[in-house]
């Protein structure tokens, strides 16, 4: 019997099923972050211990090397790193996509549709007459724009902002500077602060969203996951599924800009793998 497994990576973790060919799944297992261009290292040793934990659950005499793989990953938009990862993985076919990618496919069914990800990076795919475009997810030096990530930053240099009396010293900036100890402080924890640990901090801006410096922050997030949207959008207005630790917050702060056009996932990112996988293929 063919079995398929499906995998679902991006800073924050990853997770992995096992299933039968008409998509039933047998096991699941989950990990660490598989950022492949964070780090395709323990990307990889993520991914194999994810995918291990899920086939050791399905109950299936089999090993890695038997399994046919599709995984949608953080970093695989970028440079060789899907094809680099690929050549080093066990089974039997791989086959890997972005994390939008499978994500997009996944929230509209393989139909016309808008994903908006936004979790520890952000990144935005479309599917328009069958044919994919894919926009951001070029990792937090360079974009993640309206991420949790993004949003961690944007609120520690707010902090420091505040330090230097150009800015309002808020509650929320007041507590963050507190909490780490002072400017010196803040500047060495961000220094070392891996996307996951920023992201962390986003969850206290969404907290006090009615802070000044809050809603100076998720205004800015505001703008830019819309410009994204509205890139997308070109061509005809398309349902548009958020998805990721922050995208309920933003379904809710854009839903006046979209009326009639936000909508639940149909699915998850790994039905999303599993479907490319059973239909099409590699």
């Amino acid at each position: 019997m063919v079995l398929w497994l499906a995998v679902d990576g991006g800073g924050s973790g990853c997770r992995a099923v096992v299933a039968d060919p008409s998509g039933r799944v047998l096991g699941q297992g989950q990990a660490g972050s598989a950022n492949i261009m964070t780090d395709l290292e323990a990307a990889r040793a993520n991914i194999l211990s994810a995918a291990g934990a899920a086939l050791a659950r399905s109950g299936q005499a089999a090993v890695l090397a038997d399994l046919g793989a599709v995984l949608g990953l953080a970093g695989a938009n970028v440079g060789g790193n899907a094809a680099g990862l690929a050549a080093r993985l066990p089974f039997a076919r791989v086959r890997v996509e972005t994390d939008a990618t499978i994500a997009l496919i996944g929230a509209h069914q393989g139909q016309d549709g808008i994903a908006a990800m936004i979790g520890t990076g952000s990144v935005f795919a479309s599917q328009r007459g069958g044919v994919r475009r894919l926009t951001g997810g070029w990792g937090l030096v360079l974009g993640d724009e309206g991420s949790a990530a993004w949003i961690g930053r944007a609120a520690l240099a707010q902090v420091l902002h505040a330090a230097d009396g150009l800015v309002p010293r808020s509650p929320l900036l007041a507590a963050l500077g507190d909490r780490l100890g002072g400017a010196d402080a803040v500047v060495s924890f961000a220094k070392g602060a891996s996307p996951g640990d920023l992201a962390g901090l986003a969850r206290d801006v969404v907290a006090a969203r009615d802070d000044p410096a809050a809603a100076r922050i998720l205004s800015a997030a505001d703008r830019w996951i819309a410009r994204e949207i509205d890139h997308l959008q070109v061509g005809g207005a398309l349902p548009v599924a958020f998805l990721g630790g922050l995208g309920a917050v933003f379904a809710s702060r854009l839903a006046p800009r979209y009326p009639g056009l936000i909508r639940a996932a149909m699915g998850s990112a790994l039905d999303g793998a599993l479907w490319l996988a059973r239909v099409e293929g590699w």
